[in-house]
Parts: structure tokens; C-alpha cells; sequence
């Protein structure tokens, strides 16, 4: 069965390799699971069509047979499940690697998320400094915890897994923010994951959509 996600049709990070479905391309990249991708506009996202897969209306969702799934964390679990690589056999280190998966989901993403919308929707509000301060103080607390964890391994919790892939797609967020610079080992964890074939196969696919709209 052909798997089927979708992804922006005019991606408004530019072609940085920032949409979610980024994360959805890597890891089928990793597993070398081929899929093909189903562009869609922004209005057509809101249609019943693409809400019966997503009920808020965003992207990614994943189609494989009579399977459909929706929230790129879930995608990738569901992936790295199914597909040798991203999970460890021994149960306790997977647990660990789940661990991550949701660590880089729900701790260390939504302040980094928050400051992105702050930067284009609160930049003119007399509370915009102040704001921006706490969200990266915020921001720090998470990186330095992550930094100390870290340490000088080059993954999270020994062999690459599906907790690193989700963590480095987080953390590529703050990429020219300056604020990811401040912690060296983060920094050399986020280019080793940047610098893994797979990504590279990704980013160039999610690239070459945003190459065709914008040229247009």
C-alpha cells in the first residue's frame, strides 16, 4: 500500500525544512519507506475534504490503506513502530527513546513555538520586549536541562532513535535565533542530525516543492 501524506502547497518557512511535514519525510527517509506527497493551499486545508483527516485543519496526516493518522509526533511513533532503526529492541531503552519523543513534543517545543508567533504577531504590542525575554528565558531553562543531559554523546540515549529525530527537528527551529549557539553540544547534536543522509533526502524533497511554488 502506498503511503500518502500531505504538506503545504506554498510552505510559509520558505523552503527552511520547518513544516511539519518535515518531520513525517525524515522518517520514512530513515526507514526507507517510499511515500508519495499530496500538496494543499492553505484554503483547501480547511475544507471538509482535508478536515475528515485532520480536524484542525493543519498538515501533516499520513494515508496508508484504511489507516489515517494526523499530529506528526503520532506519525512518527507510528512509523518507527512499524520500521526497524528507530526504536531500540531492549524495552527499557525504548522506553527512554518514547521518553524523548514526547520531551521534545511538549517541553522543549512550545516555548520555542510561542516565541515564533510573538516575533510576527505581538512584535507591535507595548508588551513585546518583556514577552520575548520570558519566552527565551523559558527557552534557556529547557536547552540548558537538554545540554546537561546531553552531555558529549552524540545522541540522547545511545543509538540514533526517533526521540533524536524529533528533538533535532525541534531544535531547528531556533537555527539563526542565536540562542541555540549559546550551548556548543546542542549545536554539534542538531548538524549531526542535519548532516544524516535521510534528512538531507528529506529536506531536498521538501525544498524542491517550495522551489516550484515560489518560482511560479
Amino acid at each position: 500500500m502506498t503511503i500518502t501524506i500531505t504538506a503545504f502547497e506554498r510552505s510559509p518557512d520558505r523552503g527552511k525544512g520547518l513544516a511539519r511535514d518535515m518531520r513525517v519525510r525524515w522518517v520514512l527517509e530513515e526507514v526507507g519507506q517510499p511515500y508519495d506527497v499530496r500538496l494543499l493551499s492553505f484554503r483547501a486545508m480547511k475544507e471538509p475534504a482535508h478536515r475528515a483527516l485532520h480536524p484542525f485543519g493543519q498538515i501533516p496526516t499520513y494515508e496508508e490503506g484504511d489507516l489515517v493518522l494526523f499530529e506528526s509526533g503520532a506519525i512518527v511513533f507510528h512509523i518507527a513502530e512499524r520500521h526497524a532503526g528507530l526504536l531500540p529492541g531492549d524495552a527499557n531503552a525504548r522506553a527512554r527513546a518514547i521518553a524523548w519523543m514526547f520531551a521534545a513534543l511538549n517541553t522543549v517545543e512550545p516555548p520555542i513555538v510561542e516565541r515564533d508567533v510573538a516575533k510576527i504577531l505581538e512584535r507591535d504590542t507595548p508588551w513585546y520586549e518583556q514577552r520575548l525575554r520570558l519566552l527565551e528565558d523559558s527557552i534557556r531553562k529547557r536547552l540548558g536541562g537538554l545540554s546537561d543531559r546531553l552531555g558529549d554523546a552524540d545522541w540522547l540515549d545511545g543509538a540514533f532513535s526517533a526521540g533524536d529525530l524529533l528533538m533535532v527537528s525541534v531544535l531547528l527551529r531556533l537555527k539563526g535565533s542565536g540562542i541555540l549557539d549559546e550551548y556548543a553540544n546542542l549545536s554539534a547534536y542538531v548538524a549531526r542530525g542535519e548532516a544524516r543522509p535521510a534528512y538531507k533526502r528529506a529536506f531536498d524533497a521538501q525544498l524542491a516543492v517550495f522551489t516550484a511554488a515560489w518560482s511560479g
